[in-house]
């Protein structure tokens, strides 16, 4: 699988908040990764790329969701955004047809050890009050992506400390038009989850 190899580097900004963002540009730290069952990429440490503004208004909704249930004499909540070097290495890039064709058989897989364990098929949903896009919640295809390359990493003698897939990218068409009759959509973003940290070379603050 030598064709997944992306030696390129790109630019990722991550949304988040001041307390959790601010010590990784000062101290160089690390991001947490994401670990939800609703990820649209799996699990990973998520950024968009080359998408400040798109980085900046996330992390401002967030922050927002956060105040909402402050308690009293806490300090409310800062949208900050967390820029990275990021290096895609071997990635799985789900703007390459190649990469689709892989998403349609562990899809197969996934259906079949639902069946086996007697469990329901997972299905992308909206999240309750918050609108799309941020409100999508992608329980379906985080599942197929999580136990194809889980599936895939156990087959080659890889695991989570040594991820087969550094990165995977995804590239999502959503929004209203850009303006009347346009095929252009303007919530139209590349996201990017980071599943080795070795593939972020290094931060900076926007």
């Amino acid at each position: 699988m030598s064709s997944f190899r992306h030696d390129r580097t790109v630019i990722g900004y991550h949304g988040c908040i001041r307390e959790k963002g601010e010590p990784v540009i000062r101290d160089g730290g690390a991001l947490p990764p994401s670990d939800e069952a609703y990820d649209w990429l799996g699990r990973g440490v998520y950024f968009w790329e080359y998408g400040y503004d798109r980085a900046l208004r996330w992390a401002e909704a967030h922050a927002a969701r956060k105040n909402q249930t402050l308690a009293a004499g806490q300090a409310p909540a800062e949208p900050y955004v967390v820029g990275a070097v990021i290096q895609l290495g071997r990635c799985l890039d789900l703007a390459d047809t190649q990469a689709i064709k892989l998403l349609a058989t562990w899809y197969q897989d996934l259906v079949r050890t639902c069946r086996e364990q007697g469990k329901a098929l997972p299905a992308n949903e909206m999240r309750k009050g918050v609108p799309a896009p941020d409100g999508w919640l992608r329980f379906l295809d985080c599942a197929v992506i999580n136990l194809g390359i889980d599936n895939l990493e156990h087959a080659l003698g890889h695991g989570p400390d040594r991820p087969y897939f550094g990165t995977v990218r995804g590239v999502f068409v959503e929004g209203e038009p850009a303006f009347r009759g346009s095929g252009i959509q303007a919530l139209t973003h590349t996201q990017i989850a980071v599943r080795d940290p070795s593939c972020i070379l290094g931060w900076f603050r926007p």
